[in-house]
């Protein structure tokens, strides 16, 4: 497994290179904005550890940019705890934050909980590898999704999000359960941003702006995925 280490501080980048590669991981690194959107697209890395504070392109404006050809999960480090920052990052398309000072197992753990969620489902539970409602179609084999016949790109996380309200329509889900299920954990202060990836993936769905399908809120408890499910 290919991994993009993004950080302009030196010693970080050595940190979490010996443990990365200690665990097995091949990693690759970049220090500023502009290098670390041209590794990615050269490299195609299976994950992106990406600083939020970096020169020549933000990590912000790199996640954008990484977005609009790839979706390979995205992890953004950040020494900033606010969690209007946390909210940017996640709007943007990053899958997951961590938070500095941290410990390295911890970025690990995180890694591996995404790995985790990319796994197919047990089809035991979804039945076959399609999932449909009205005009959505999730192929869980090859992770494809088309919304009335047209091709939408998901981020690991929408797509975790969406195969489970596919899975069970109707069913509303707390902002607790939702990223308890697709992160695989939970923790202090993550509940809100489940908001993030909830409006991201309900603009993916509106390609199609009439269909009669969406994820609704249901005001203080959390989210359900309503509509006709008969095209």
């Amino acid at each position: 497994m290919k991994v993009l280490v993004v950080d302009d501080d030196e010693k970080i980048l050595k940190v979490l290179t010996a443990y990365l590669e200690k665990e097995g991981y091949a990693v690759v690194t970049a220090k500023d904005g502009w290098e670390a959107v041209d590794k990615a697209r050269q490299l195609g890395p299976d994950m992106v550890l990406l600083d939020v504070m970096l020169p020549s392109l933000d990590g912000w404006g790199v996640c954008k940019e990484i977005r609009r050809t790839s979706d390979v999960p995205i992890i953004m480090l950040t020494a900033r705890d606010a969690e209007a920052d946390r909210i940017i990052g996640l709007e943007l398309g990053a899958d997951d934050y961590v938070v500095k000072p941290f410990s390295p197992k911890e970025v690990i753990a995180r890694m591996r909980a995404i790995v985790r969620r990319l796994q197919p489902t047990d089809r035991r539970e979804h039945g076959e590898g399609v999932l449909k409602f009205g005009r959505i179609v999730l192929q869980r084999n090859s992770r494809s999704l088309t919304v009335a016949g047209i091709p939408v790109e998901l981020t690991p996380t929408e797509y975790k999000l969406l195969e489970l309200f596919l899975a069970h329509p109707g069913q509303v889900f707390s902002r607790l359960q939702l990223i308890e299920k697709v992160q695989g954990y939970a923790f202090d202060g993550y509940e809100r941003t489940v908001d993030s990836h909830i409006k991201n993936l309900r603009k993916k769905l509106d390609v199609v702006p009439d269909e009669a399908h969406s994820i609704k809120t249901i005001y203080g408890i959390g989210y359900k995925l309503a509509g006709e499910q008969h095209a």
